[in-house]
């Protein structure tokens, strides 16, 4: 289906939620959210457990009814239940349904058939997500990877435009991770707009075009991952082999501002890595010495580790619109 475009301007966005709010009893789960996610966008949703992401996203899926706000995919509401929405949007939970005595292969046969997918897909999307050896397999003896990944395939088989991941690597093991990267970056280069949740943040540094970080149901930032990480007031650090400088000299190193010693390396953190690398030169030599440069996760801990007040104030100054 062709993107969906307002008469006499830009594309709709894929998604837009403006000041909605979800409450489960005496806890405020979402508080005034407001985001807007572009067609053909690749958009992460992050934050600690308890955050409000799932919620979130289950309001956006139509899933669960928001207390206050509203809703807009494609320019039409979720809730209640739009069926010609349906077809156009893929979903994989992170407690996903499956018809556990079919095989793989008639579960996703299954789920194709509702969606009137044509059964060719079905073989092409096991082997998308490297399923074609476990196609003939119960579901229900499935490996919880296996499981994950016949989820992720239920998203997709139907080719929608708009898919939703809730932590689809979850249960993955590192190449089974990567091999996913690659089907997520095909589905975005063909156009696909994808909005995913993760704690695995060098993932979402990896894939996402954009981020929020929801820190007590509210956004605290929104920006590219380049642009969180280049803003981040997070030092640099300066990894020595053991032995090489003792903790007493680093310290005493101009710009040094903390020295740990970790993994078998002394750790120098420091705002000035050229000149601390050029003092470390001139004492011990650079020899096996190592650079890391402030990370999303770095961005990400000093995010969720602010109070809530502090989260709320950030909203109001961080926030971007242009990718």
């Amino acid at each position: 289906m062709p993107a969906t475009t307002a008469p006499g301007g830009p594309p709709a966005p894929a998604v837009r939620v403006e000041a909605v709010s979800k409450r489960y009893g005496d806890r405020l789960a979402v508080d005034d959210v407001t985001l807007e996610i572009r067609q053909g966008e690749f958009f992460g949703l992050l934050g600690p457990n308890g955050a409000g992401k799932s919620t979130l996203v289950e309001i956006m899926e139509g899933l669960r009814r928001a207390d206050a706000g509203t809703v807009a995919l494609f320019g039409r509401s979720p809730w209640p239940r739009d069926t010609t929405l349906l077809p156009r949007i893929g979903v994989q939970t992170q407690s996903s349904a499956f018809f556990v005595r079919q095989t793989a292969h008639e579960h996703l046969r299954t789920v194709a058939a509702l969606y009137g997918a044509p059964r060719t897909a079905v073989d092409a999307t096991l082997e998308t997500v490297g399923l074609t050896g476990q196609r003939d397999v119960r579901v229900e003896s499935l490996s919880g990877g296996q499981r994950q990944r016949l989820a992720i395939a239920s998203a997709l088989v139907h080719a929608p435009e708009l898919i939703f991941l809730d932590e689809p690597t979850a249960a993955l093991d590192p190449q089974a991770r990567r091999a996913l990267w690659e089907v997520l970056r095909g589905l975005k280069a063909a156009g696909r707009t994808i909005v995913y949740t993760t704690h695995h943040l060098d993932e979402a540094e990896e894939l996402c075009d954009r981020i929020a970080i929801l820190v007590d149901g509210r956004i605290a930032v929104t920006d590219s991952p380049h642009r969180l990480v280049g803003a981040s007031r997070a030092p640099s650090r300066v990894l020595l082999p053991e032995g090489r400088l003792d903790e007493a000299t680093a310290r005493a190193i101009e710009g040094v501002e903390r020295v740990s010693a970790q993994g078998g390396s002394l750790v120098l953190e420091t705002h000035a890595v050229g000149p601390v690398l050029t003092a470390v030169d001139r004492i011990a030599g650079l020899d096996g010495v190592q650079t890391r440069t402030a990370s999303l996760e770095d961005v990400y801990l000093d995010l969720t580790a602010r109070p809530a007040e502090a989260a709320g104030t950030a909203a109001t100054t961080a926030e971007t619109t242009e990718p």
